[in-house]
């Protein structure tokens, strides 16, 4: 199916002329009415090639950019102008179900029917509209709703270099959500692998969450005009559940460093200057015409996680620094942290929110959180001392804060539900009250005869000792039989 059959017909009316073509940009002559700025254009065989306009050059001209491949368009072929812009399909029939850019479903299921087709071209909700309220949005995961909650209707990234956790996350978050919001999910992902989308619709159907779910996709191997469009369309789709039926909504979007990505490609081609290491010159504006969109208002909420690769980990990069400016709250993944095993990977340090305030969170939530990040902060200065001279040579004091920081790290930590299948570990939901109880003992030197092996991979506190019990009747069981055998001899 074509992008022209599942959308609003062509306005055959209109028809226009290739003049050039440069890999994915088409300039077109048009003898009758020149089609507006974000028009869809249809052109090839089966109108199979989709071209957006992208700017009117003179009064005859138009350039565009392929959403398609390109593959067997040459000059002097008829175009058709849609009389329309892009369009993506709304209603509770797209529940469940998975999209490409243009609304075609992907999943091998039954036509889609009974939906309604909206531009993905549509305005911020004005500020009028918007809600002041301001309510943590609790995850399950212990790490994030005590150091870094999250906003209900904000939007928050997942920071990291490739392979720390970042998808992992977005996954997990989605089967914790759905268990217990009454609410929608919306996945889009943005130039990720193909892989990647199949499997987490394999896993999202097993999970049994699928029917309060969309999914929409535009890979790695498509062009750049489609991974550029995915995300408007992924929003149009979840302003829908917001605005027409009052329902809150959990916008996932991997990876937004792609659409940056995307939008970079697109200005190379239409041959825009570039502006600070090869960015487009319009790369504030594009982000925030999409970030804007994401907004809590009097009918609902779209709450957004965003994963955001950092090229070369490195926060200085513009697509980081201009993303950061967005969101309410910054969850940084660490490749060292990774590499210890200590996952999720989020750097407590370098993670923030906007959230970890005593008038949001309360007074007792705001200081055991100031006191974790105080502990961590002392233990990565003493790290270099450790190093040179050895734990030994520490006070009384700062033995106590490295054994309190090395504790909480571990109990930090938490089994997820999505990688049960390669820990053999059973997923862990720890509520917020759980979490907080636990670090708060754990300040207070409670568990320091425990072993930190014992608080590692746990939910809620009270699954220490246990694992310490059981870990040291192990321990005993293999010296018991060499007694045995050495008596045997």
């Amino acid at each position: 199916m074509t992008a022209s059959e599942s959308g609003p017909k062509s306005d055959v009316g209109n028809l226009g002329t290739i003049v050039t073509v440069r890999g994915s940009v088409i300039d077109i002559r048009f003898d009758g009415t020149l089609p507006p700025v974000n028009s869809l254009l249809h052109a090839g065989d089966g109108d199979r090639v989709t071209i957006e306009v992208l700017a009117q050059r003179d009064e005859r001209h138009v350039r565009g950019i392929a959403l398609t491949p390109t593959q067997g368009l040459s000059r002097g072929m008829p175009v058709k102008d849609s009389g329309g812009p892009l369009k993506a399909p709304v209603g509770k029939p797209i529940l469940s179900r998975m999209f490409d850019v243009f609304g075609n479903t992907v999943d091998r299921g039954p036509p889609l029917e009974g939906v309604e087709w909206r531009s993905v071209h549509n305005e911020p909700p004005p500020l009028i509209r918007r809600s002041i309220r301001s309510e943590v949005f609790e995850t399950g995961i212990k790490a994030i709703d005590v150091l870094t909650p999250l906003e209900h209707g904000g939007k928050a990234g997942l920071f990291g270099g490739a392979g720390v956790g970042k998808t992992v996350l977005l996954t997990e978050m989605i089967h914790n959500m759905i268990g217990h919001q009454q609410g929608v999910s919306i996945f889009c992902g943005i130039g990720e692998r193909s892989r990647e989308g199949e499997e987490l619709y394999r896993e999202m159907k097993a999970a049994g969450v699928l029917p309060n779910m969309v999914m929409i996709f535009a890979q790695m191997n498509e062009p750049p005009g489609a991974r550029f469009r995915v995300g408007h369309a992924a929003l149009t789709m979840a302003e829908y559940f917001r605005d027409d039926e009052h329902r809150d909504v959990l916008l996932l979007i991997d990876n937004i460093f792609r659409f940056i990505q995307a939008g970079s490609e697109v200005s190379g081609l239409m041959g825009q200057m570039p502006s600070r290491l090869g960015y487009q010159p319009t790369m504030g504006t594009e982000l925030a015409a999409l970030e804007e969109r994401i907004a809590n208002t009097d009918n609902g909420a779209i709450t957004s996680l965003q994963a955001v690769y950092v090229p070369a980990d490195d926060f200085t990069d513009p697509a980081a620094v201009h993303t950061f400016s967005h969101l309410s709250a910054s969850i940084v993944l660490s490749r060292k942290r990774a590499s210890e095993g200590l996952f999720p990977a989020i750097d407590p340090l370098q993670s923030s929110s906007k959230m970890i305030t005593p008038g949001i969170v309360g007074e007792y939530h705001y200081r055991i959180a100031q006191a974790i990040r105080r502990t961590l902060a002392q233990y990565a200065e003493l790290k270099d001392i450790i190093a040179m001279l050895g734990l030994e040579q520490l006070s009384p004091e700062d033995r106590k804060v490295v054994a309190r920081a090395r504790r909480l790290e571990r109990f930090l930590t938490q089994p997820f539900f999505t990688t049960e299948q390669f820990t053999n570990l059973t997923g862990k939901l720890v509520s917020l009250e759980d979490a907080l109880d636990g670090c708060e003992r754990i300040l207070a030197d409670e568990f320091k005869d425990l072993p930190e092996s014992a608080l590692y991979m746990i939910g809620a506190i009270g699954e220490a000792r246990i694992k310490a019990q059981s870990s040291a009747e192990a321990e005993e069981r293999p010296s018991e039989e060499t007694t045995h055998a050495d008596d045997d001899a």
